[in-house]
């Protein structure tokens, strides 16, 4: 940013360290799968500009700083132009290739980054559309949109609601009391005496979104999905404190690691 002494967005503004970001959100997703997703970052490229939006529209820094400074000023449509992106970095090439995995973009506010978006053959709704004309790509593969204006715990609520939307899809033909992801998600605004584990916005005492530091004691089965598939049990009153009495990180992990984890299937649907 020239007219910021030549310091990188990042430090001029006092936001985060992407790279820091990354790690930190590496640890908390391998402890919270435990231990079963532990990603590496294979290759890191930094970009010295701005992406592309839909319409071709590109920011500079001037213009980008008077978006900040004057947010009805920001460029509208904000989305990124990702088939650009892909065809820039050889993404689908170093997916055919089995070189990555998945994709995680960084940027500031007004990217044009969705949270996660996913690409390739039969890709469906992952918090966004679909990327269509991704055919091409061997797999589907999933696009992380990061906000390095933001912390660890928004890098986990991105990650929370990919889940929320894959977890959906993998139960959409299932009805009823066969539908454990439904079950899993009940809290007790919605489910009085019933909750489970909540959703990524609402802990099970939760009573509106983000509500995640109520000291509200409920009731709730929470603690039975850490014996998956055995869901007997009993439930137990609880509060804020079970998943770290109001920051957004805490109850992320916590929510996570209620995920199931252990071999085997049922109804064509695996355990983990």
């Amino acid at each position: 940013m020239p007219s910021l002494g030549g310091q990188k967005l990042n430090q001029a503004m006092r936001w985060k360290d992407p790279d820091q970001n990354a790690q930190a959100y590496i640890e908390d997703v391998r402890f919270a799968s435990y231990g079963y997703v532990h990603y590496q970052i294979v290759e890191r490229i930094e970009v010295d500009a701005f992406p592309v939006k839909q319409d071709g529209f590109v920011y500079t820094p001037a213009t980008y700083l008077e978006c900040w400074r004057q947010r009805h000023k920001c460029h509208h449509p904000d989305w990124v132009d990702y088939h650009r992106l892909l065809e820039e970095f050889d993404v689908i090439g170093k997916i055919n290739r089995d070189e990555i995995d998945e994709v995680w973009l960084n940027a500031f506010p007004y990217g044009g980054y969705y949270e996660s978006r996913m690409a390739g053959p039969g890709a469906f709704w992952c918090n966004a559309p679909p990327l269509e004309r991704t055919d091409h790509a061997v797999k589907r593969f999933v696009i992380m949109g990061f906000s390095y204006e933001r912390g660890v715990g928004e890098m986990l609520e991105d990650l929370g609601h990919r889940a929320e939307s894959i977890m959906q899809r993998v139960f959409r033909a299932t009805k009823g009391k066969e539908n454990l992801w439904e079950r899993f998600i009940r809290y007790d605004l919605t489910h009085p005496r019933l909750a489970e584990v909540g959703n990524v916005h609402f802990a099970p005492n939760s009573e509106r979104d983000y509500d995640w530091g109520n000291k509200r004691k409920v009731w709730s089965r929470c603690d039975v999905w850490y014996n998956y598939p055995d869901l007997s049990g009993e439930p137990r009153l609880v509060d804020h404190h079970e998943w770290g009495a109001g920051d957004m990180r805490g109850h992320h992990v916590w929510w996570l690691r209620h995920f199931p984890h252990v071999e085997g299937k049922n109804a064509g649907i695996l355990h983990n």
